[in-house]
């Protein structure tokens, strides 16, 4: 055999800009092969600037495995996975509270299904554009890849802002959306869940859309819906709860442990909400969250009752964290600057992309921080996440450390189609399961090919590998 299988290796706002002022020819040296295939994705599509941050970040890793295991060169594997198998681009006209008939795009990045069918979540987000969601999908490939679920990779969305609409608006953008989305996805097909934008409102629109665009109880046709109509116990928790799980693993290879140690959260969502209520769970402080406005910093703990305030505020209120300070006389809030100035162990970057640059990674470094887990997708700037690996920092990177998520709608995947539920405490038991192969994987991945402790090049090659293997399996087309 000339590649390995993969069974023993354990198988905001700002985004755009901050992608485009990063110089990648100067952080890297490639192998004129792999150069060549990421030269060619930047001159077929120059504006992409977020997805090429992307692809570069994987295709820089994968050089020993290309170079050690030359079918992969000589099946066009690299050309053929840095390439959607489809995209969908629809516009989505709708009606708003004054009776105007608006128009946004819709998208759908049907990524690679070598593994199984396309699954990524859906963004309702102003910065939404087919380079952001290529992104997303392309990481999504890897990142379903190591839950060791059969899931393929994709992303969706559009550029509509949910954020101050009415619920009959947003109602009314749901139905329009999924009147077009319907026609290209399906239990077998593609399986989109929700994102940045997308919760449990939405996710309950877009589903009553599809039940009548098709006359089907499709329950596997979208993940993150309601416990009381096929969603799974522990969906919302997955995101943050598995990031912690994943910082646990790494502290373990240093005999370390979660309790005790001082946290800092950005975001205030539902990844970062529930990051913060599993770190309570294990016995740690956390001292900071933030939103899009600014940032809080209570020394005295974000404990549970607080934590509680923060969700009814985020969740039913739909307030701006900085009524915090209103409410909680021991907290600061903050318009400059970020969390990460703060003195902590632990950073659990939960908000957007490209939000840790590199002056924020040296802080964190500079305060202490021996352990980042990615919350978000891609938070961290490669100049960062150098910053982090020089200094001996335990870095999960996102396609790894968040990948929660989407291993409990795998989960929800699997009691829909078998018409049965889990109860809270087996669905968390699979989940941390999934979260300490994901962690095994990367890890040894990493120590087999001799970079022993660092988790970006190990979660790449160990989640290339098996849908790279499954490519060639399949032929050429696949």
């Amino acid at each position: 055999m000339r590649y390995p299988h993969p069974i023993h290796l354990y198988v905001t706002c700002n985004a755009e800009r901050l992608a485009s002022s990063l110089d990648f020819s100067e952080v890297i040296s490639l192998d004129s092969y792999i150069e060549s295939v990421y030269n060619k994705l930047v001159e077929k599509d120059p504006e992409q600037k977020v997805f090429h941050q992307a692809a570069l970040e994987v295709l820089e890793t994968l050089e020993p495995a290309i170079n050690k295991y030359p079918i992969y060169k000589e099946k066009a594997v690299l050309e053929r996975i840095t390439e959607p198998e489809r995209v969908i681009m629809f516009r989505v006209p709708w009606v708003d509270k004054d009776g105007k008939i608006q128009v946004n795009r819709g998208f759908r990045v049907q990524f690679n299904s070598a593994i199984g069918p396309y699954k990524g979540g859906l963004r309702f987000h102003p910065t939404v554009n087919l380079g952001v969601l290529k992104f997303l999908g392309f990481e999504q490939i890897f990142k379903n890849s190591l839950t060791g679920l059969p899931m393929g990779g994709g992303k969706g969305g559009s550029d509509f802002d949910p954020k101050g609409k009415t619920d009959e608006e947003v109602r009314n953008f749901c139905y329009s959306f999924m009147l077009e989305l319907y026609r290209h996805i399906g239990q077998f097909i593609d399986v989109p869940a929700g994102d940045i934008g997308v919760g449990g409102r939405e996710i309950g629109y877009l589903y009553g859309a599809y039940r009548k665009a098709t006359n089907n109880h499709g329950t596997c046709v979208l993940t993150g819906k309601g416990q009381g109509w096929g969603g799974s116990l522990i969906r919302p928790e997955a995101t943050g709860y598995g990031c912690v799980y994943f910082v646990e693993e790494m502290l373990k290879t240093r005999k370390e442990d979660i309790k005790g140690k001082v946290a800092c959260i950005s975001g205030s969502g539902n990844v970062a909400q529930y990051t913060a209520e599993k770190l309570l769970d294990l016995g740690a402080k956390v001292i900071a969250m933030s939103d899009s406005s600014g940032w809080i910093h209570d020394p005295e703990g974000i404990d549970r009752e607080k934590l509680a305030w923060i969700m009814e505020l985020k969740n039913v209120r739909r307030g701006r964290i900085k009524e915090y300070v209103e409410q909680f006389k021991s907290a600061t809030y903050s318009t400059s600057g970020s969390p990460w100035q703060l003195k902590c162990d632990l950073a659990f970057p939960s908000a957007t992309q490209n939000e840790v640059d590199a002056n924020e990674a040296k802080a964190l470094v500079d305060n202490g921080v021996i352990a980042v887990g990615e919350g978000a997708n891609m938070p961290t700037v490669p100049e960062g996440i150098e910053i982090f690996l020089e200094h001996n920092v335990l870095f999960g990177p996102a396609k790894a450390a968040n990948a929660g998520g989407v291993s409990v709608s795998g989960l929800e995947m699997a009691q829909n189609s078998m018409r049965y539920f889990w109860t809270r405490e087996e669905v968390d038991r699979r989940l941390n399961e999934i979260m300490v192969n994901i962690h095994k994987s990367a890890y040894e991945t990493a120590e087999h090919f001799g970079k022993k402790g660092n988790y970006v090049f190990g979660a790449n090659i160990a989640g290339f590998l098996k849908v790279a293997n499954a490519m060639i399996t399949q032929g050429f087309f696949a």
